[in-house]
């Protein structure tokens, strides 16, 4: 695929990046709020969902796009399971409310980094995604291994901590599901020809897996103690997760999922940095090495970027 689109596709993943790690700090405090990350979930997707509920049947190619996919779905050019990525964005948002609030978005980052690296080139290899099978070059492998040596760097200070690592491990598998999410949306972009149907698609979904979770969190623990906030901000984790989800969809077909994977990861880290830099929380704590990190971060990107991606 021409080097443009690849650059072009690197550098609005790393923008929708940026955009997640603010998603994922107003749905941390929107947990906190109603001290229930299930509930935040909930009410992050059941925005999104609301909006383009409005939005995708106004348009004349999200009208055809759902057209597009009931056909492909009857024809079985489009699997069932492949229309399944919301789940993972569902479990992707329900982490983002149950642990940031301890771990901090810098630390939320790299747990969710390292499942994603890994996950990104077993997809590849695999063709998932619409790009087909992608073989695992050196220079790859050297991009998606520097990544996750950049973002150990970037939260090394807050590594030692025994409970904040257990708890990673719910963004670990997070970020293992949010590769298979990016290769399956994009087939149903492709199927649709448009990622606004995509996306809604996703929301759908993944809202009615948030909606079960929800009921089971409630039958356990009873009724969230929080209360709805005022704030309007807080609300915002929705419609971010569209620009997201539909950002990837679009354009995972010009660079692949470990790239898009990896470019994300650069923005989710110099996000997460800043955040935690002008923002700071009693769970963050921001220092030299996370600025070193989220630059390694940058180089390793790059590495994978200048890669040519060759059919397996």
């Amino acid at each position: 695929m021409p080097a443009t689109q690849r650059i072009v596709g690197v550098g609005l993943a790393t923008v929708s990046g940026l955009a997640v790690a603010g998603q994922s700090r107003i749905n941390g405090e929107l947990g906190v709020r109603l001290a229930d990350g299930f509930a935040a979930a909930v009410v992050s997707f059941g925005v999104g969902l609301l909006v383009l509920l409005v939005l995708v049947p106004a348009t004349p190619t999200g009208r055809r796009g759902l057209v597009a996919v009931r056909r492909a779905l009857a024809a079985g050019a489009l699997r069932p399971w492949q229309c399944l990525g919301g789940v993972c964005g569902a479990f992707l948002v329900a982490t983002q409310g149950l642990t940031i609030g301890t771990l901090g978005v810098a630390v939320f980052t790299v747990a969710v980094v390292a499942g994603q690296s890994g996950s990104s080139l077993a997809v590849d290899r695999a063709g998932i995604g619409p790009t087909g099978r992608q073989a695992v070059t050196a220079q790859r492998l050297t991009g998606a291994a520097l990544t996750v040596v950049a973002v150990l760097l970037a939260v090394s200070d807050r590594l030692g901590d025994p409970g904040a690592l257990v708890l990673a491990v719910l963004p670990l598998l997070a970020g293992i599901g949010i590769a298979w999410q990016q290769a399956v949306n994009g087939r149903v972009r492709a199927a649709a020809d448009s990622a606004l149907t995509a996306t809604l698609i996703n929301f759908a979904v993944g809202t009615v897996a948030l909606l079960v979770a929800f009921a089971i969190d409630i039958a356990v623990r009873g009724w969230p103690a929080g209360s709805l906030p005022t704030e309007p901000w807080l609300y915002l984790g929705g419609p971010i997760g569209i620009v997201f989800i539909a950002l990837a969809a679009a354009i995972v077909r010009f660079t692949g999922v470990l790239l898009l994977g990896l470019a994300t990861i650069a923005g989710q880290i110099v996000g997460a940095v800043l955040l935690d830099l002008a923002l700071p929380t009693e769970a963050s704590h921001p220092s030299i090495t996370t600025l070193l990190g989220a630059a390694l971060t940058l180089v390793a990107v790059l590495v994978a970027a200048l890669a040519p991606a060759r059919p397996s």
